[in-house]
């Protein structure tokens, strides 16, 4: 993670700690984990590791920059790459098991663009998602379980970052 990287989970931390939360649930993923940790510094609350919430699997574009996957890959057609249909069961199977376990409790959960726009473009039926919609990094979406419905409360909020 580099120095904005860092700053920007800081201020996430800081911005969220005004507010009441039970968990944070991360990605064992090296980035997201740390920004969990950083986050975490601030809220001092129990943080697990879930692995329905790992990145999408990019096969072999896996690590690439943007330009070099452009280069290797002008059509973004990426050989070996994780379906978007497996993603979504996979992350929404997470989203369910966090529901469960945490019913009734606030929780933050930290990770990767595509797992969060897959999440985003379920419950809103594709409105907003995958193709649709530019996540910035360090950003926050609010989504909600009330009477037995997910909804989207609000995506992609920067309020609290400097510099963007």
């Amino acid at each position: 993670m580099n120095a904005t990287g860092i700053q920007q989970a800081e201020e996430c931390g800081e911005f969220l700690k005004t507010l009441h939360w039970d968990v944070v649930i991360t990605s064992p993923l090296k980035r997201a984990k740390q920004t969990a940790e950083i986050i975490n510094k601030r809220l001092q609350i129990p943080l697990i590791e879930m692995g329905e919430f790992v990145e999408k699997s990019f096969g072999d574009a896996e690590g690439m920059t943007v330009e070099e996957r452009m280069k290797a890959f002008p059509n973004n057609a990426y050989p070996n790459q994780e379906d978007n249909k497996l993603l979504k069961i996979r992350v929404m199977k997470g989203i369910h098991k966090i529901n469960e376990k945490y019913r009734n409790k606030k929780v933050l959960l930290v990770a990767h663009g595509a797992v969060i726009n897959s999440i985003l473009g379920t419950l809103s039926k594709g409105e907003i998602g995958s193709g649709k919609t530019k996540l910035i990094n360090a950003c926050i979406s609010n989504i909600q379980f009330f009477e037995e419905q997910w909804s989207v409360n609000n995506f992609n909020q920067i309020s609290h970052l400097s510099g963007v």
